[in-house]
């Protein structure tokens, strides 16, 4: 919580200036300031993570990985319930942290917290899934096993757009199966994706030198990912970055987990409910500020009701107020930081001075851009081809489903889409044809679930996928064993 503005959970003598390695320590690589996108004033100061730091964190998490992974389940299980009970507890002072941080409004800050809660419940189930299989033995009263076992030490890299709920959706499963972690949070988000993890987990008991939270910047990130100590990366981000990692990680032959970007279409066909449609689609695409890689990029709209979903999707946007996300009433608050905005500023600017049309939004202030709707679109323009990452809406008409599943699939991402029609088994239908690895009837492309496995094709990913039964294959590794029958 906050006494007069200033954030008092956790203590920031503590923390402030220091990573956590066993302990919170100085950092080798020097310090990192966190400022507030909304109003631009310091937050804090964490440690940031040099290669030194990295190096001494992989070596102590190897060290602590047999004794973690020796533990009981059970034991395991207590550490994540523990945590779930210590979030609970600190919900008020994680939710204000993720909003000045991240700049989403309260409603952001709670649907990360439920969403990282529902990770650690989720992890608490993954524990009691059959650990293995009893092979028919090649031999006559032999025996033949196959069980899965911890991979080691797992490299967790985090953005900065919901910096919570991915920390909590690698570190959950990856603990529980018996992994020790290094964590390297956004330099950008370093305290509600770093520290506060740090602070929940020894809450919770988690012993010394099983996780190492280690803020940095790229720098950072490509030392945990060539670190020998590590056996496999999580990586959440964007693509161009996971390229990068995959690289460094595959010299060592490590197993890399990659969940990218999206170019991500809601499908409206001429059946559909319009007005639901467009609370769909303006969710989708202006939710933190359009700031997911589920989000939507295009609105892919039958040309006989396309007029009535774009006046409904511009009075959606009118009506969601654009300011700092903690005064009320405010629907949409800053874009992370300048960059970003510029970056949505030019893909809007290019694609109107190559013939695109502004309905509503496209002008921003600073780093507050608002709610924003784009028609005319080609596929030329920057607004159809490239991930926005921003709140823009860009309404391309079609007249035969084969030109929207076209349309649709006219990029090399392949994370989410959203289909809406009165026919459930049409727009199902439609939906599988989709190069997409999920899939959203009547809905929003943007959803996540604990228990769901969560990824995408082409360069959304590299066919892994997190969440659910499929984080048990994720993080761990089969072991085989034989021993003959009696002689």
């Amino acid at each position: 919580m906050s006494v007069d503005g200033e954030l008092i959970w956790p203590d920031a003598a503590e923390w402030t200036g220091k990573i956590h390695s066993e302990g919170w320590r100085t950092a080798e690589g020097g310090t990192l300031r966190v400022f507030e996108p909304a109003g631009g004033e310091q937050l804090a100061e964490v440690g940031l993570a040099g290669a030194a730091d990295v190096e001494r964190a992989g070596a102590r998490a190897a060290r602590a990985a047999p004794g973690w992974a020796a533990t009981t389940v059970s034991d395991r299980v207590d550490v994540l319930m523990r945590a779930d009970r210590a979030l609970r507890e600190r919900s008020g002072a994680v939710r204000e942290w993720i909003v000045r941080e991240t700049g989403g409004v309260p409603a952001k800050g709670d649907y990360e917290i439920t969403a990282g809660l529902a990770q650690l419940r989720n992890a608490v189930g993954l524990a009691s899934q059959p650990p293995g299989e009893v092979l028919v033995p090649q031999v006559p009263g032999g025996t033949s096993l196959a069980w899965r076992v911890p991979l080691g030490v797992v490299g967790v890299i985090t953005p900065w757009n919901a910096p919570l709920l991915f920390a909590m959706r690698a570190l959950a499963p990856a603990l529980v199966l018996g992994n020790t972690a290094l964590l390297k949070p956004d330099p950008l988000t370093p305290v509600s994706g770093g520290v506060l993890v740090a602070r929940l987990f020894a809450e919770a008991g988690l012993p010394e030198g099983v996780l190492h939270v280690l803020p940095g910047d790229a720098a950072t990130g490509r030392a945990v990912a060539a670190d020998p100590h590590v056996a496999m990366i999580s990586f959440t981000g964007s693509t161009e970055a996971g390229r990068e990692v995959a690289r460094i990680a595959g010299e060592g032959l490590k197993r890399v987990s990659l969940e990218l970007g999206g170019k991500n279409s809601i499908v409206v066909l001429e059946d559909a409910d319009v007005e639901a449609a467009a609370v769909a689609g303006a969710m989708s695409s202006f939710g933190y500020q359009g700031q997911a890689c589920v989000a939507a990029g295009r609105h892919v709209v039958h040309a006989d009701v396309v007029d009535a979903y774009t006046e409904a999707l511009v009075r959606h946007a009118k009506a969601m107020p654009v300011g700092d996300p903690r005064d009320e009433g405010v629907a949409l608050g800053p874009v992370i930081s300048e960059r970003q905005a510029a970056r949505i500023a030019r893909i809007v600017d290019l694609s109107v001075d190559a013939g695109a049309r502004v309905l509503t939004g496209g002008i921003r202030k600073g780093l507050f851009y608002p709610p924003t709707v784009l028609d005319r679109v080609e596929r030329s323009m920057p607004a159809f081809r490239e991930e926005i990452f921003g709140p823009v809406a860009p309404v391309i008409p079609f007249r035969h489903e084969n030109e929207a599943v076209e349309i649709a699939n006219d990029t090399a991402y392949g994370l989410a889409a959203a289909v809406h029609s009165r026919s459930v088994p049409r727009a199902t239908a439609l939906a599988q044809r989709l190069r997409t690895g999920m899939i959203h009837i009547n809905d929003v492309s943007a959803k996540n679930a604990a228990n769901a496995p969560f990824g995408g094709m082409g360069i959304s990913g590299n066919t892994s996928r997190i969440g659910g039964t499929a984080s048990l294959e994720a993080f761990t590794q089969w072991r085989w064993m034989t021993a003959p029958g009696p002689s």
